[in-house]
């Protein structure tokens, strides 16, 4: 998402960040196969793993998560109903999801894929961030730089 707001110039209008819902992987970086995708489409994962805490969506404008599992998750952490409108699947995003998803609108775990499931992983990750983009572009750029977890 960082490569895309970069390109599209909006770098000083929108803030990105990652967290998990796990703490397991708290401090490391990416899966390697997960950065050797990246880094074959010209962009370096160098972030570190951390973890959403409860009261972190008072501090986004939109939280997303991969699946369904991780969104229950984020929402057992936001009990304010205000805030828990923020929270969203990422794929939501994507103008190019049907109802009929062989995945259900969620980002596959892609080590279920072997080495190529980081590949259509990072494809689905793409459109849907192209596609969140243009949502905040078009939406959320009348008021102040937004911030997208």
């Amino acid at each position: 998402m960082v490569a895309l707001v970069e390109a599209d110039g909006l770098g000083d209008r929108i803030m990105v960040d990652s967290a998990g819902t796990g703490s397991w992987h708290r401090g490391e970086l990416p899966d390697r196969r997960a950065r050797a995708e990246a880094r074959r489409r010209g962009i370096d994962l160098t972030s570190r793993a951390s973890a959403f805490l409860p009261g972190d969506a008072h501090a986004y404008d939109l939280v997303l998560a991969m699946d369904h599992s991780n969104l229950a998750d984020l929402r057992d952490r936001t009990p304010e109903p205000v805030l828990q409108a923020r929270l969203r699947l990422l794929r939501e995003f994507d103008p190019a999801l049907r109802p009929d998803d062989r995945w259900g609108g969620e980002v596959p775990d892609p080590w279920a894929g072997g080495d190529d499931g980081f590949v259509v992983v990072y494809d689905l990750i793409e459109a849907a961030c192209r596609g969140l983009l243009a949502h905040v572009r078009d939406e959320l750029l009348e008021e102040p730089p937004r911030t997208v977890r």
